[in-house]
Formats: structure tokens, sequence, C-alpha cells
């Protein structure tokens, strides 16, 4: 990747008070801008440098809808390791708090590191931030990033292109499982450098009984015409 893109911390400049009360709220929440046009760019136009990746996966293949994805290799490229840094240690307190009012006995550490270490104790071991790209016709099925028993409950997705500029159509959805109840769909209005933050399986919910579980599933619409190319941030590695 060019020098434009060195080690990035947003941790210091987001609203992790808004964040944190959106995510309780609803599963899900907008960043607001992060990643400048010109590092949107060189992020996209890096998809065709291969040794930046571990793999390429096509998703018509596997009947994941239809575009294509690459994981990246470690070592991570400098930008793509202090987004996973700098965001993780907020969201793992708000992890930490979901799983104390779920009653689940799992904690998480404060810091990513530590997590990377019991993912590796786990058997999980390769790297799971994507950069993803879709065309004319492409989609991404509704589906949850699990890659082995270690979970860290929550993930981020960062738009690199203009919506209404260099494509149209593509937007993110999440359609969350309400018990007793139909499930609900939520169009997530992203924009250029703009990341949502959101919950990778479920989430506590206050009902008419109390809390309870909410599972959600997240994909991406059928783009009707340009390119968009998405930055996925995941903090649990894959076995």
């Amino acid at each position: 990747m060019t020098e434009r893109m060195a080690t990035l911390d947003p941790a210091t400049r987001l609203d992790w008070t808004r964040i944190e009360a959106e995510l309780d709220a609803r599963g899900w929440a907008l960043t607001g801008p992060v990643l400048a046009a010109q590092t949107c760019r060189a992020l996209s136009a890096a998809y065709d440098d291969n040794g930046l990746y571990r793999s390429r996966v096509v998703m018509a293949r596997h009947g994941f809808g239809r575009g294509e994805y690459r994981y990246f290799a470690y070592p991570l490229p400098p930008l793509v390791e202090g987004l996973r840094q700098g965001l993780y240690p907020p969201l793992a307190a708000t992890a930490n708090r979901w799983m104390a009012a779920l009653g689940d006995a799992r904690r998480f550490p404060d810091d990513l590191d530590a997590q990377t270490a019991r993912c590796r104790a786990a058997g999980q071991a390769r790297p799971t931030p994507l950069l993803l790209r879709y065309g004319p016709g492409d989609f991404n099925c509704l589906h949850q990033d699990l890659y082995g028993d270690e979970v860290f409950p929550l993930q981020a997705a960062f738009l690199l292109d203009a919506p209404g500029r260099d494509f149209e159509g593509g937007e993110f959805v999440i359609v969350e499982q309400i018990p007793r109840q139909q499930s609900r769909a939520q169009v997530v209005p992203l924009r250029q450098g703009e990341g949502v933050i959101f919950a990778v399986r479920e989430r506590p919910a206050r009902g008419t009984r109390g809390l309870h579980r909410r599972l959600l599933r997240h994909g991406v619409s059928e783009v009707r015409a340009g390119a968009r190319h998405t930055l996925g941030i995941i903090f649990h590695d894959a076995a």
C-alpha cells in the first residue's frame, strides 16, 4: 500500500458516548467520517495488490451472493492494523457489558493483542480483515461472520466509494430477529469514508419481559451500477 495509508487510530476522535448508546439501542452505529477520500481510493486500488492478501473468495462459487472479497495476510497493512487496534478497546468494554447483560460468562480482554492470543490458543490464527469488491448485479447474502468458536461480538465495515457517484444501489442492510415477532430490516445510510459498527451475531435488548437476545445478520443489496468497495474490520481470527 502507499505511504498515504499510514497507521490510523480513530478511537480518540470518535463520539464513543453516542456510538455506545446507539449500539445498545439498535445493534449498530455509524462512526461518522473516518477515512479521507484519497485514502478510500488508495484502499480500493490496493484490491489488485496480490502481495497483501492470504486468499480470494468469489461469492457465487459458495452461494454467498455475487461479487468477491480478499482476506488480508499478516502482517496487516498499517492502516488496517491501526483501525483494528484503535477500535477494539472501547468496543471490548461494550462487548463485556453485553455479555453481562445476557448472563454470559465470557469476557474479552482490554487490548487486541490479548484477544488475538486467545484466538490462536483456540486454533484460530488466520487474519479476517478483508476488502470486498462489488460490480453491477453483485450483492451479499445475509450472513454472520463466524470463523470458529472464539467470536468477538462486534465488527466494523467502512464504505470506500461514494453512493450516487461511484455506484447505485448496494445498500448495507441489517436484519434483526425479534422473539415472537417478524424480523426487522434496517438500511444503514453509509457515506464514503464512514464506517458502521454492528453486532456480529447477537445483542441484548429490553422487551416487555425484560432483557433477551436478538440475532442479527447483515448483507448488501444489489449494486445497480458502478463499483462498490468495502473494508471489513473483524476482531477474531479464523480457524
